[in-house]
């Protein structure tokens, strides 16, 4: 027995000295990263890791930071090679973890040799930044998805020193320090791995790069702009003025940075994965080509979000999800903090900022109420706190009935939580704090750039109570634990407002998409019960709704409505009529390669929720989307189609 544990002490110390020698003090890591082909949907990579000869375990990136699960694309890695003093040695993969893999450095060797290529999908699937980066003309590079790292030291301390070849023409932007550029190849400075991960380059052969930092304001914020066509890429006057709003705002909101600089990365193409991931110094956000333009209030949603996060997600970070590297698993039980006040500030900025209106804000949050009561009876089996494990079974998405599933509600309920933690806070104050003081405690201090400050339950409740003392422990587990059917409408409320229900559609916002027609969507989710995209599928249906117990099932398609072929606008008709017929409603309906006849007894028209002024109540939502910082004259943005 004593035998063997020296032998596994001998072992661990021969692993962890191999580390060693590539984390800090020692020489960095060599990455070189040939794009040049990635119109082809090929990235090579070749790194060189300093070793020592023995046995040596390298990481393939698994847990992805703000995507908060082990979804890392390592199936996308391919042709895989390793060399050591001049000759190929073995690599073998763990049994029981894909992303881990072991060699044996032979005598004499004093470095790893790395090669492999990372093959971009060409085709939809892969969550977050493993599906589909790259077009013909732009494309992303994640860090992550080019890069093993050696096991035994934290991602902070290990060094690389990266560089990258673009396709000849190509521009770029991105957070990383240059260290210089030669024809289409750059060389960065070195740079911790933690850091590398958090700083994902942006490029294309349309590029665009605007100024959007504020008059007076010290810390350069600009937002690189890459699309399919030059005409996506061009920003009006207004939408750029608005977006030096958003930066103004959040200075105000927050009273301090965390940066040395920011960069908005946006993708602008049809043919990429859309999304917003967070980083420290940047956002890797995606929209359609014409997101400039028809898709303005998607942005509002988008931008200040991922902004947002820079404070509330990469400074400030629940300490469960702060892990030392890459492959220790995370703890999501505090996403609701994480996300969810994300979700609340970044479209309390998009309003304050101009980039949407007050209409477009009320209907947003209209929206939300009516999403997460009538619209998500799930709600009433599985309770706030268990929608953070989502991530963890790959969001609840996929086969329908996302409304008695769940999924990553966290953020939307987000939304009402602390919309409520707000109006408590200026109740318990006399007006005098909001969630504006909050944020300066919470995510105040120094700017000493990017920094890392971890949190737990407890001290969210502290600073809270810091600001106006109350029994914020109770209020938080009333809300997470919660099997009402009803959504937290008290912050609503409080605010002077209510939600109500007309047969109106509202403009933009979440309120419009709850329950209208034509375009990309039929919603009727709170009348009969069925959202159906437009050419007929039933992407969902509500539980216990009147199409529920006629007999509808998401997956089913809607061929025929009342003996006419199926189209969005005879939808919307035939529902607006069914407030005065006493016939139900019949769908014919495939399912599978089945037909049959379904009949929806409903007469209650059609329905949207809106917000309403609650009589005698002071309207606090206004005050609490009221510019903060002096702003320009410019064009409120409109209530064009959302393109996310």
């Amino acid at each position: 027995m004593t035998t063997f544990r020296r032998f596994h002490l001998a072992l661990l110390l021969l692993i962890f000295s191999a580390t060693l020698v590539a984390a800090a003090g020692g020489p960095p890591i060599t990455l070189n990263v040939d794009a040049s082909d990635i119109a082809l949907k090929i990235v090579r990579v070749h790194m060189e890791i300093p070793a020592t000869p023995g046995p040596m375990t390298l990481y393939y990136p698994k847990w992805i930071p703000g995507e908060h699960g082990p979804d890392g694309p390592i199936t996308s890695v391919t042709g895989l090679d390793m060399k050591a003093g001049g000759q190929t040695v073995r690599w073998n993969r763990d049994l029981l973890d894909v992303f881990t893999f072991h060699v044996d450095i032979p005598q004499g060797a004093s470095s790893l040799e790395v090669d492999f290529q990372y093959l971009e999908p060409t085709g939809p699937g892969g969550a977050y930044t493993a599906g589909r980066s790259a077009t013909d003309k732009m494309a992303v590079i994640e860090w992550n998805q080019e890069t093993f790292y050696p096991a035994g030291a934290p991602a902070k301390e290990i060094m690389l020193k990266p560089t990258l070849r673009l396709p000849e023409g190509w521009k770029y932007g991105t957070p990383l320090p240059v260290d210089h550029e030669s024809g289409n190849e750059i060389d960065f400075k070195p740079v911790e791995l933690d850091r590398l991960v958090d700083s994902p380059v942006i490029m294309g052969e349309y590029f665009n790069n605007v100024d959007v930092t504020p008059p007076g304001e010290p810390i350069h914020h600009e937002i690189d702009l890459a699309g399919d066509s030059a005409a996506s890429v061009e920003m009006s006057p207004d939408l750029r003025q608005h977006l030096v709003n958003l930066v103004a705002e959040s200075g105000k909101l927050f009273g301090t940075r965390h940066y040395r600089d920011y960069h908005f990365l946006l993708s602008l193409s049809d043919h990429v994965q859309h999304f917003g991931l967070e980083h420290h110094e940047s956002n890797d956000s995606r929209t359609g080509e014409n997101g400039l333009t028809t898709g303005r209030v998607g942005l509002g949603g988008l931008l200040p979000h991922e902004f947002v996060h820079s404070w509330n997600g990469k400074f400030r970070r629940p300490a469960d999800l702060a892990t030392p590297d890459f492959e220790q698993p995370m703890k999501d039980d505090l996403l609701w903090v994480y996300e969810g006040l994300t979700d609340y500030l970044g479209p309390m900025l998009a309003a304050r900022s101009g980039l949407w209106t007050p209409d477009l804000y009320r209907n947003h949050i209209a929206g939300i109420a009516a999403e997460l009561g009538p619209g998500r009876p799930g709600r009433t089996w599985r309770d706030l706190q268990d929608t953070t494990f989502a991530e963890l079974m790959h969001g609840g998405f996929g086969g329908g009935w996302f409304n008695w599933k769940r999924g990553s509600d966290y953020y939307d309920e987000g939304d009402l939580v602390w919309l409520w933690v707000d109006t408590i806070i200026r109740s318990q104050t006399n007006d005098q704090k909001s969630i504006d003081d909050f944020c300066h405690i919470f995510h105040g201090g120094p700017n000493e750039g990017p920094q890392l400050k971890t949190y737990t339950f407890d001290d969210v409740v502290a600073a809270l109570n810091q600001v106006a003392p109350y029994d914020w422990a109770k209020f938080f587990h009333d809300r997470l634990d919660s099997l009402s059917p009803e959504a937290p409408v008290g912050g609503i409320e409080a605010a002077g407002w209510k939600v109500e229900f007309t047969d109106q559609q509202g403009q933009g916002g979440r309120g419009g998409g709850g329950g209208g027609f034509g375009g990309n969507s039929t919603n009727a989710i709170y009348s009969i019960g069925l959202s159906i995209a437009a050419e007929g599928r039933v992407s969902d249906c509500i539980w216990n709704s009147p199409a529920f117990k006629a007999g509808m099932i998401p997956g089913m398609t809607v061929l025929a409505i009342n003996g006419r072929r199926f189209t969005p606008e005879l939808f919307a008709a035939v529902l607006r009529a069914s407030k005065t017929s006493s016939d139900p409603i019949e769908l014919l309906v495939e399912d599978d390669d089945y037909f049959k006849t379904v009949r929806i007894d409903y007469h209650g028209g059609p329905r949207f929720p809106h917000l309403v002024r609650i009589e005698g109540k002071p309207d606090l939502l206004s005050e609490i989307i009221k510019a903060r910082a002096p702003q320009p004259e410019t064009s409120p943005a409109k209530g064009d189609h959302d393109e996310q």
